[in-house]
């Protein structure tokens, strides 16, 4: 009898889409299946051909979800250069414009048989839970691990009525992560508290900049010139993701920073002002259209400048530093983990940034050490969400207290009173014009249509198909 845990894997977003989510979540499917002791299933969003239009780039779009998984196959084998032995799945999900963001169609914990369930990871779990109709995750599965990706306070404190949005977001994600998680792993200080969570970074990076990183330190042994650019930056081109804040203190420190040269790489739908305000600088500000970091285009330069905040762990940043360049960012619970690196250079201040900018680019990079090198690969963060999981543990816990029936009984239906006045909440939220950009209720969203039910071969809903009524 196969004795090993189940694990299955829930996120918000699938290859081709290049966000955290749909990067991170494949990266821990496959290295938390490599030795074998584990068997793990990965569930992404199936977006049907009006919304891959929407969000896939460079009008890439599929026409089944075996299609798709080919290509997400084939992608994660060119980084890590190892076959994946674990499973893909698909949930249906539509995207929401006003939201950015794909959100899960039904009860997506369908998409496991029960007799399956065991251990669920929520990738964002506010995101998965906020409009989740289906069975309670804490019931269905022994138990449920939430990973906090996102800061979403920090980016709803910047549209209007933003602090009251926060206030009330707070609250809900509270509210929901702790009905639906065991649980909950927080990437970093960075975001929200949860009660009985965890700071633990999970994430590793794509083992290409390891070895780009490996190059340049043989380059660098060997006398030869390893960097010949200077600084940049690298991000989606929206004013929260650190441009303003970069932008900003370019302009104040013209004088002091005369002769930088600075290149900017992003695509997103405030790249035109990105343009203007860095046309209005007197210091040399080139802006250029996103592209992937791993690209020879990035492989000379020496230093790289992130003043963002709203990131919880910035990929980029951990990326720069496995390819052995310099990186000057914010002191800031989101940095903290890159604070071992001897490259990282933490400022408080605009005076400190232009101080550790001039001394970055006077210096060479120091160069890692193997275990630094470990530490940001994706078999140390592996061990790092194992550890933190404790998932042995809880299985010993759990056999270890078995409840009686009549205990189990009143625990379950407590459990569903708790899940069913979350639901409640969810109804309620609809009501208030402040929240309904994240909790209103979502057209279409309790049951997938009958294009989706073809395409994923789910049975049609009965009734009216598609009303979500």
């Amino acid at each position: 009898m196969d004795e090993r845990r189940h694990i299955a894997i829930f996120t918000t977003a699938s290859l081709p889409w290049m966000t955290g989510t749909a990067v991170n979540p494949l990266f821990r499917a496959a290295y938390l299946a490599k030795d074998g002791e584990r068997i793990v299933t990965l569930v992404i969003p199936w977006l049907s051909l009006k919304d891959q239009k929407l969000v896939y780039p460079n009008n890439i779009t599929f026409s089944s979800p075996p299609e798709q998984e080919t290509y997400i196959r084939h992608w994660l084998h060119e980084r890590t250069g190892f076959e994946s032995d674990f499973s893909l799945l698909f949930y249906p999900g539509k995207f929401s414009l006003d939201k950015r963001s794909i959100l899960a169609v039904g009860d997506i914990s369908e998409v496991i048989p029960d007799e399956k369930a065991d251990i669920a990871i929520l990738e964002e779990p506010e995101h998965l839970t906020w409009y989740h109709h289906g069975k309670r995750w804490k019931i269905k599965f022994a138990l449920v691990i939430g990973i906090v990706h996102t800061n979403y306070l920090a980016y709803v404190r910047r549209e209007k009525n933003g602090r009251m949005q926060a206030f009330l977001l707070k609250y809900l994600n509270n509210w929901v992560v702790g009905i639906y998680c065991h649980k909950v792993i927080r990437l970093s200080a960075a975001t929200q508290e949860y009660p009985q969570s965890i700071i633990c970074n999970v994430h590793g990076v794509n083992p290409k900049f390891l070895e780009i990183g490996k190059k340049k330190l043989e380059q660098q042994q060997n006398g030869n010139q390893a960097f010949s650019k200077g600084a940049y930056y690298i991000g989606k081109m929206v004013w929260s993701k650190g441009y303003k804040e970069l932008l900003n203190l370019l302009r104040d420190h013209q004088k002091e920073l005369a002769g930088l040269e600075v290149d900017l790489y992003g695509s997103g739908e405030d790249s035109d002002q990105v343009h203007e305000a860095a046309e209005k600088l007197e210091l040399a500000v080139r802006v250029h259209p996103g592209r992937d970091h791993a690209d020879f285009e990035f492989h000379d330069y020496k230093v790289f400048l992130n003043p963002s905040t709203t990131d919880v762990v910035c990929t980029t940043t951990a990326e720069a530093l496995a390819m052995g360049k310099i990186v000057v960012c914010a002191n800031h619970p989101s940095n903290e983990f890159f604070k071992q690196f001897p490259s990282c250079r933490t400022y408080d201040n605009s005076d400190e940034f232009v101080k550790l900018t001039q001394q970055a680019l006077a210096e060479q990079p120091a160069q890692l050490t193997d275990a630094q090198r470990h530490e940001l690969s994706w078999e140390a963060a592996t061990e790092r969400f194992l550890r933190a999981a404790e998932l042995e543990q809880s299985l010993t816990r759990k056999l270890s207290k078995a409840p009686s029936k009549n205990f189990m009984s009143t625990s379950l239906n407590l459990r569903s009173n708790m899940d069913s006045a979350s639901a409640y909440v969810h109804l309620a939220a609809s009501g208030f014009e402040v929240t309904r950009k994240f909790f209103g209720a979502i057209p279409r969203s309790l049951q997938p249509d009958e294009e989706q039910c073809k395409e994923l071969g789910l049975a049609m809903p009965a009734g009216k198909r598609g009303s979500g009524k």
